[in-house]
């Protein structure tokens, strides 16, 4: 044996013998990591929908074919129901079922064949547009909060006519209702459409444009993905508000209108104002009224009786004021008595004090004052002089004498 295959069967016995388990498991590593999420077209065939909730078919075309699970988490999400022969484009990763060891695919998403190129021209078509600013928020023009007339672009047979119809009489069935027919599906109906929204807009008859149909798959809805419509809005001078499709429906006319709404009768609501609500409000606003009305009586009154109170008759006030002149004179003779009272006694004291310094009344008690020739009171010894004439006046009658001799000493007591 050469040394090369020696060498060979000593790796062999050394190496890690794996499992079954194992392979799998390491297989299933490899696939997983080399395939990203993709996807990939083909006929759907055995479909098996398990108690689980679970799908499991398979994908083939004319030389091949693949086991695929979509798990009940996935499928749930979809719109529709794949049967035996649909044309079909998953978007999946490869996987290996462990316990059998097979190989499969897991489906994330499943579309009818065809929407791949469908979602690729509205991709485009957006991104074009977009870029034009067609989309840009300042160019959304508001929608009128009491539109006079309410224009509608759709099918006369179609059923969301009828609910936008419905919904409208329902909430504000005086508003006046102008329809614009126009097909909204098959060959050619993306131009009457826009031949619809552009008789509109020269009329220039209503107040705001209700562009809607009902929903359906994409290629039901394509027409609203294309551009003369797009732009047939954008040019549109009448507010429009688009209702096309259920909620989870987008179409470019969504993003050109003023305002998108979720469904057809969703664009009704938006564009009237509820009658039922209006008559509510008004109510309120009513009794609110009423309400302040009374508190503003209340108060006046209650004012008025205030002031009622405060107001008397000419005769009581003649009355009152007589009573307050009573009252003044009799003060006023009060004080005046007072004032005289005091002037009497006050009279009284100087008299006695008048009395008590006359020296007439001095006098009486033996005293006498000497007055000299000049007729000035002679008060010390030192005004007279030996032989000086002077008057003697007495408590009655008065006497002249002649000074013999002047001392100026006190006479001893």
């Amino acid at each position: 044996m050469t040394e090369p295959t020696l060498f060979a069967e000593k790796q062999i016995r050394t190496a890690k013998i794996l499992t079954v388990s194992e392979l799998n498991r390491l297989a299933n590593q490899v696939l997983t990591q080399s395939f990203p999420l993709f996807w990939v077209s083909g006929e759907v065939s055995n479909l098996t929908r398990a108690a689980s909730g679970h799908w499991y078919f398979s994908l083939k075309d004319t030389h091949a074919q693949v086991r695929c699970v979509m798990f009940k988490g996935r499928n749930s999400y979809l719109d529709w129901a794949p049967k035996e022969g649909d044309k079909v484009e998953a978007r999946c990763t490869v996987t290996l079922y462990e316990a059998r060891g097979d190989f499969q695919l897991t489906i994330e998403y499943l579309q009818r064949a065809g929407l791949g190129m469908l979602f690729e021209a509205f991709e485009k078509l957006k991104a074009k547009l977009q870029h034009e600013g067609l989309f840009d928020a300042s160019l959304k023009k508001p929608l009128p909060t009491q539109p006079k007339k309410i224009g509608i672009v759709t099918s006369p047979d179609a059923a969301a006519l009828r609910d936008v119809l419905t919904t409208l009489k329902r909430r504000m069935p005086s508003i006046p209702i102008v329809i614009y027919p126009t097909p909204v599906q098959g060959k050619g109906a993306a131009s009457q459409i826009a031949d619809a929204i552009q008789v509109a807009n020269e009329r220039a008859e209503c107040d705001v444009l209700i562009i809607c149909r009902g929903g359906g798959s994409i290629e039901d809805l394509w027409q609203f993905n294309e551009e003369i419509v797009a732009r047939a809005v954008a040019e549109c001078s009448i507010p429009t508000i688009s209702g096309v499709g259920h909620e989870t429906d987008f179409t470019i006319c969504d993003f050109v209108a003023d305002v998108r709404a979720a469904t057809p009768t969703a664009a009704a609501e938006l564009v009237t104002p509820s009658r039922d609500n209006l008559i509510n409000a008004l109510s309120q606003l009513n009794q609110q009224l009423m309400r302040t009305m009374q508190y503003q009586l209340n108060q006046r009154e209650q004012t008025l009786d205030y002031l009622s109170r405060r107001l008397i008759s000419p005769l009581q006030l003649i009355e009152q004021q007589k009573s307050q002149l009573s009252q003044l004179n009799y003060r006023f003779n009060n004080a005046i008595h007072l004032q005289i009272q005091h002037k009497q006694h006050d009279l009284l004291r100087l008299s006695q004090n008048l009395t008590h310094l006359n020296p007439q009344a001095v006098l009486t008690r033996g005293y006498a004052f000497v007055q000299n020739k000049l007729g000035e009171i002679v008060t010390s010894s030192q005004q007279l002089n030996e032989k000086d004439q002077v008057k003697l006046t007495f408590g009655r009658g008065s006497a002249e004498a002649t000074i013999n001799k002047t001392s100026e000493q006190f006479p001893a007591k």
